[in-house]
């Protein structure tokens, strides 16, 4: 019985832990302040406004119900096994299977639970960017690219390439892809920034060791009633002839289109379909997704300021290393997450560094 109390004790620890991360008592007032706008007369006036307030409050409702019942049926259960006086086997097979359902219940919901961030549950695009270094880099670039397709595929994800930019000897100058999952971007937010090699340069007639860097940048896939609407007078739209593979057909077309948003100067390049309709359709998508994401980057970094905590991001703040040379390490600089095992890692085994990054960023 020793072993189930400690197993329960320590269940009803990580439970009580996660619930303050994610401030399970301010859920709880957002609860009250919906349910008394929803008894308010004349609620149901603004039909659309009313179901997003009634669709918020059934999901924190949700949320909130499922974890305090866990807390309540651990601790319920952990009394039990502490004043448990029947020694026979059947007893202890029912306790140990009350332990194992509760602790497998936590151990399923427990990342969706860290992923309560805004636009986590949404599908994703991602690009990856070489650094300087030449051939080095976008060869590392291109290893980039190949763990993210990796770990994407070990969740099911779906991945379509929609631009790239291959290196003139090796690897990529960059690449951008699509990725449909459930809570893809959320799952996804921890790899977004830099990542640094360090390695014996098979690129370099000496083989020294080589630093390269490369850049992933992502952003949410949002849905149509999310995305900001962006003034036509404020983009620059351009139909150039395709350079990509493709077909004979794409490359005597005006296929590819540049979008430029002048306010922003963020620029958006697709060549990747053969119809120019379909380029600039996945042009916009992309284009407003970066819009978006600029000006939920500004409100957050005015709020960061407003509490003393804004650091500005740069090149050399890379998040994380992956050593080849002298020794094997792959370390987090965020969460200070380790691991010994770098071929792992690149072949897409990174739920322990996804896992790492959203306990330490959840809120």
């Amino acid at each position: 019985m020793n072993d189930l109390i400690k197993r329960l004790e320590t269940l009803l620890s990580e439970i009580k832990n996660l619930q303050t991360k994610v401030n399970v008592s301010q859920k709880e007032q957002r609860i009250l302040e919906l349910e008394e706008a929803m008894q308010a007369s004349g609620f149901w006036d603004d039909n659309e406004a009313a179901q997003k307030t009634t669709q918020e409050h059934n999901q924190l409702k949700t949320f909130v119900d499922f974890w305090s019942k866990l807390e309540k049926n651990t601790t319920e259960l952990l009394d039990l096994v502490k004043n448990n006086t029947d020694e026979s086997e059947e007893t202890k097979n029912y306790l140990e299977k009350q332990t194992t359902d509760l602790e497998t219940q936590y151990n399923k919901n427990r990342l969706v639970l860290l992923l309560s961030k805004k636009y986590d549950d949404h599908n994703a695009i991602f690009s990856i960017h070489a650094g300087a270094g030449g051939t080095d880099a976008q060869d590392w670039a291109d290893m980039l690219l190949r763990m993210i397709m990796r770990y994407c595929e070990k969740k099911n994800f779906k991945t379509e390439v929609i631009e790239i930019n291959k290196g003139q000897e090796a690897g990529l100058k960059s690449v951008t892809v699509q990725v449909h999952g459930s809570f893809a971007y959320g799952m996804l937010r921890s790899e977004a920034g830099v990542h640094r090699l360090v390695r014996l340069s098979p690129y370099n007639p000496a083989h020294t060791r080589e630093t390269s860097f490369a850049l992933l940048e992502l952003i949410p896939l949002l849905e149509e009633q999310e995305a900001i609407q962006l003034d036509p007078k404020d983009l620059e739209i351009e139909a150039t002839t395709s350079s990509g593979a493709g077909g004979q057909s794409v490359n005597t077309t005006y296929s590819a289109i540049r979008i430029t948003h002048k306010p922003t100067g963020i620029k958006v390049s697709i060549q990747n379909e053969r119809s120019q309709h379909q380029n600039k359709e996945l042009a916009m998508k992309i284009l407003v997704a970066k819009v978006q994401a600029l000006e939920d980057e500004k409100l957050a970094k005015e709020k960061k300021e407003l509490r003393g905590e804004f650091k500005s991001a740069e090149w050399g703040n890379q998040i994380r290393s992956y050593v080849l040379h002298p020794y094997k390490m792959v370390k987090d600089h965020r969460t200070d997450f380790e691991s010994t095992d770098p071929e792992s890692v690149l072949e897409g085994d990174l739920d322990d560094f996804v896992e790492q990054y959203l306990e330490n960023t959840v809120q």
